[in-house]
């Protein structure tokens, strides 16, 4: 299980049970108390969760209000901004949406062929396009959203050449960028 399934799976025993110790997470998610200490470090630094004595608490903060769990990532539990959204739209009609391109690409490489479509948004324009015709900019210098290496999406070849001449990274169509973040998993 890789360090993101880990803290999305940590957030929803947090949501569910709302105090959790370590040692019921290290056997229950079968890796050491340390790899749960650094799963839950973001978890404390982005006022989630709360330490107590042997565990973590879900955060008593206007950051955790009652949650609409359709309003976070399905892949690292974050909230979901428009802007960046990336949607997965499954072979038995569900859909999955995820916080950017970087987690929706992750997550179309976990269900590869129940994928049947996956949208996102041109970040420029804000327009809904497919995927499959999108124009990936991975690794740019500037920092826009959470997730690392950074994705972001574009609609035409031209603005994602121009974006990468300003900001850096490099432009891909759909297979080549999932070529790349399977990659950047296996480092």
């Amino acid at each position: 299980m890789l360090p993101i399934e880990r803290i999305v799976r940590i957030k929803e025993i947090v949501l569910e049970k709302e105090n959790v110790k370590i040692a019921e997470l290290s056997e229950s998610l079968q890796v050491s108390e340390m790899t749960i200490h650094r799963d839950i470090k973001q978890l404390v630094e982005d006022g989630f969760v709360v330490t107590t004595f042997g565990g973590i608490s879900l955060a008593q903060t206007p950051q955790n209000p009652p949650v609409n769990k359709s309003s976070l990532c399905t892949l690292c539990g974050r909230d979901i901004h428009t802007r960046f959204a990336y949607q997965l739209i499954l072979s038995n009609n569900q859909t999955e949406r995820l916080c950017c391109a970087h987690c929706g690409l992750i997550r179309q490489l976990q269900l590869e062929d129940k994928v049947s479509q996956a949208i996102t948004y041109d970040f420029f324009t804000g327009t809904t396009m497919g995927a499959n015709i999108t124009y990936f900019v991975i690794d740019p210098s500037v920092r826009i959203t959470c997730c690392q290496p950074q994705v972001l999406a574009f609609d035409s070849k031209d603005n994602a050449e121009r974006f990468v001449k300003g900001f850096g990274g490099k432009a891909y169509r759909l297979k080549e960028a999932l070529a790349v973040i399977k990659e950047h998993m296996h480092c």
